[in-house]
């Protein structure tokens, strides 16, 4: 028996809901991609390009808010329809958040640009390549509804804080030695700091199913 107009209409609007925030996650993904990419080239040009996609993701962020207001004034979910629209909701507000994490690593690489150049840190690049994945599996798992890969996301966050710490004591080492890089090493700070606020929206459970 097909379910009735009202409702059939009621799960096309929620699809897209969730289509919407699959295309806002993409590029909420392929920022920090990028941002991270410019600061470890020292790539200061790149600000302008990911300042305009930060732009794009807060409209889709308001695109997002709009709907699900239509949705629950015009239809009233309860249970685990209600549960989806607000976790969509959730989401999205994360992912707005971790464009302007993005924006602000862009912003450093800017900075980081004026300053003489730093001894090579492959920590920090793992440490980069660690929040990627992580941000990168958490999207896959709201997207799926994969609560066991959400969990094994959450189990990362250790890793992440012990290759925080890592860097931060070469950062130190590297300012005692000279402090003509106490500039470039507090970008590199910053920076690293930036990426553990990207992870904050799901190493609390934030987005499990």
């Amino acid at each position: 028996m097909r379910p009735p107009p009202a409702r059939r209409h009621f799960h096309e609007e929620l699809d897209l809901l969730q289509v919407r925030a699959m295309e806002m996650a993409g590029l909420a993904e392929d920022l920090v991609r990028r941002a991270v990419e410019a600061f470890l080239a020292r790539d200061g040009d790149a600000l302008a390009r990911i300042r305009e996609d930060d732009r794009r993701i807060d409209a889709l962020e308001i695109e997002l808010d709009e709907r699900v207001v239509q949705l629950i004034a015009l239809h009233q979910p309860m249970a685990g329809d209600l549960r989806q629209v607000f976790t969509t909701l959730k989401i999205s507000n994360d992912l707005e958040r971790v464009g302007d994490h993005a924006l602000n690593i862009a912003k450093a690489s800017r900075r980081l640009a004026g300053f003489p150049p730093l001894p090579e840190i492959p920590q920090m690049a793992e440490l980069a390549l660690l929040a990627r994945r992580m941000l990168q599996d958490s999207l896959a798992s709201f997207g799926t509804r994969n609560s066991a890969l959400a969990r094994e996301v959450c189990a990362r966050d250790d890793r992440v804080d012990d290759m925080r710490r890592a860097v931060h004591r070469i950062l130190v080492g590297l300012m005692g030695e000279d402090s003509r890089r106490i500039g470039a090493a507090l970008e590199y700070v910053r920076v690293s700091q930036q990426l553990e606020r990207i992870l904050a929206g799901y190493s609390q459970d934030g987005w499990r199913k």
